[in-house]
């Protein structure tokens, strides 16, 4: 089989997550302590034993998920299936975050840092209030995109994840995503739903955060991956580093293509995807898009070893 390892994005924290990796596996216990240690505080005490309306706030869950995707990585890579056993990586929004720093692109800490500065630029990009997001059941990319556009009357509305082959999310100003949920109810969309979220992401309105951004990834290393990094704006591999660090940026504005990368991937030949971290939201999506594909969630010592025994017996 070729495999894949995919990377979850916001909306997959919870608190515990992780914590039976770290007892488990000191590798895994040495990623949570490098991610305190980089960002200068007790991020892993947040995550183990805090509060869930704190962990959700965009500037901790982003850094958090991402120290957990590393750390159930640690743990696959102690027990010997490590990046040696992939053919591309690939991750949801953050989540590309997460792919570059498995595949060695970028450092555990100066990704951590780059998390924690990309959190609190794309929650100080807009007011709270003003911009919302919704996501769109029942209605594919093309109608959604027209919904989008009936519903904008000079505001912002546009499509943010083109998740699968059903599901949409929207993102803009309240007022226009608001609208969308009638237009698209109108559509023939099964449901349309606002989201408790607590910026508009990935849409216009995010550009300031996407200067931000520009200027924290000038200032950090970036190598060439191990493997292919499959990313969300372009849903196609790179292997440039300064492409990559291009696509970084664009992505805080740009529409997160994740229904195409699969495909992408599936094309190239993958049909084992493992989604790495918290959570089994990208699995479900990934069978939805490439019914054919085998997809495993590894987020506890017991994924990793039944994964194990998965590859060798």
């Amino acid at each position: 089989m070729t495999r894949a390892f995919v990377f979850p994005g916001q909306g997959a924290q919870t608190i515990g997550m992780g914590r039976a990796l770290a007892d488990a596996y000191p590798a895994a216990r040495a990623v949570f302590q490098a991610v305190d240690d980089a960002l200068d505080e007790r991020l892993s005490a947040l995550i183990w034993d805090g509060d869930i309306a704190e962990l959700t706030l965009t500037q901790h869950a982003q850094p958090a998920l991402m120290a957990t995707s590393m750390a159930a990585l640690a743990a696959l890579e102690a027990e010997g299936l490590g990046m040696d056993h992939v053919a591309f990586v690939a991750g949801h929004s953050l989540g590309e975050y997460s792919a570059l720093c498995a595949a060695g692109a970028i450092g555990l800490a100066d990704t951590a840092r780059l998390l924690r500065v990309r959190g609190e630029a794309m929650q100080a990009a807009v007011p709270v209030g003003v911009g919302a997001m919704a996501a769109i059941l029942g209605l594919d990319l093309a109608a959604v995109t027209a919904v989008a556009a009936e519903a904008s009357q000079g505001e912002v509305c546009q499509a943010a994840n083109d998740n699968d082959p059903a599901q949409v999310v929207i993102s803009g100003h309240a007022a226009a995503v608001t609208r969308a949920l009638d237009v698209a109810k109108a559509h023939g969309a099964k449901r349309a739903i606002l989201l408790p979220v607590s910026a508009p992401f990935h849409c216009g309105l995010m550009q300031p955060a996407a200067a931000v951004m520009a200027e924290a990834l000038a200032a950090v290393a970036i190598a060439a991956p191990s493997v292919p990094v499959v990313v969300n704006v372009r849903a196609e591999a790179v292997t440039e580093p300064d492409r990559i660090r291009a696509l970084l940026i664009a992505q805080i504005t740009g529409a997160v293509r994740w229904r195409e990368s699969v495909q992408w991937m599936a094309g190239a030949g993958v049909d084992d995807f493992w989604e790495v971290g918290a959570g089994k939201a990208l699995s479900g999506m990934i069978r939805r898009i490439a019914s054919g594909a085998a997809t495993r969630a590894v987020g506890t010592p017991e994924d990793v070893l039944a994964a194990k025994a998965a590859v060798v017996g």
